[in-house]
């Protein structure tokens, strides 16, 4: 190994080149990590996942003195599917940063082309969406769905489904039918787990949720965000009547339903004073 790669491997200021150095390095075939030598996009595209969003987790936290950890990860799954892409032949970290620059600027010409900026945040997004269906139509990719990603988390692929559907007509026009249907699928549900096996009611709970992520669509809501913040208020709560059973010396499993339902009321009225106190 050169002594330039290890000046730029040791270089504190190195950037982006000490980092891709890194991966080569790592990557080397006779003097790499033998973990990373034998990664490939799928074993890595977890991690890929995962690191996401521990982005989405520290920016929902507000964690700040996290972030930026958190980004470094995410950017090093971006580093290392592009090493397994030149390593292959398929593409590199330089046309992979091409290929985002010039999607960028050929879906931002209110900024970089002549067209005006004088528009609203809701009509530039309509206009990045016409763009986008365009790009598709050049790469005649067949059906309306057929470049929804399957990776995606079941709760947005649902969502992404549903918008792409949507823009061929396939849609209710109002909310109320959505809500129609959302009762309509819980009855199915209530009466599979009365009569029908595990399959079956997976299945119910499957188009439940599927009607619920469509609600969210029609009233604007992420569902994911929405989730995030469900699973966040209800550990927040969790751990407060963790921490008023723990004062008189007591575990959850020492309680019981009745004084745990108490506490969470309690833990649900100071939210709401703390709430009302900063309105």
């Amino acid at each position: 190994m050169t002594n330039s790669s290890d000046d730029l491997v040791h270089d504190p200021d190195g950037g982006l080149p000490r980092l891709l150095e890194i991966m080569r390095r790592l990557r080397d075939p006779e003097t790499g990590c033998p973990w990373d030598i034998e990664q490939d996009f799928a074993s890595i595209a977890p991690y890929t996942i995962e690191e996401a969003y521990e982005v989405a987790d520290a920016i929902e936290r507000q964690a700040w003195d996290e972030l930026e950890g958190e980004l470094g990860d995410l950017l090093l799954q971006t580093v290392y599917h592009t090493a397994i892409g030149e390593e292959r032949g398929l593409f590199s970290f330089q046309s992979v940063t091409k290929a985002i620059a010039d999607k960028m600027v050929a879906r931002h010409p209110h900024v970089f082309g002549d067209e005006s900026r004088d528009k609203t945040p809701e009509q530039q997004t309509a206009d990045w969406e016409t763009i986008k269906a365009a790009e598709r139509a050049g790469r005649d990719r067949g059906g309306v769905l057929d470049d929804v990603a399957v990776g995606l988390p079941a709760l947005l692929r649902a969502m992404k489904l549903q918008k792409r559907a949507a823009r061929v007509g396939f849609d209710w026009p109002e909310t109320t039918q959505v809500l129609d249907k959302i009762v309509e699928e819980s009855r199915e549900l209530v009466e599979a787990k009365e009569r029908l096996g595990a399959a079956e009611i997976e299945e119910e709970m499957g188009d439940l949720l599927f009607v619920m992520a469509n609600l969210s669509r029609h009233l604007g809501v992420d569902p994911e965000a929405a989730l995030r913040g469900a699973n966040a208020k209800f550990t927040r709560r969790f751990r407060s009547i963790e921490a008023d059973l723990a004062a008189i010396g007591k575990r959850p499993e020492e309680s019981g339903l009745r004084e745990m339902d108490k506490l969470w009321d309690k833990a649900k009225a100071a939210e709401k004073a703390r709430k009302a106190g900063t309105d």
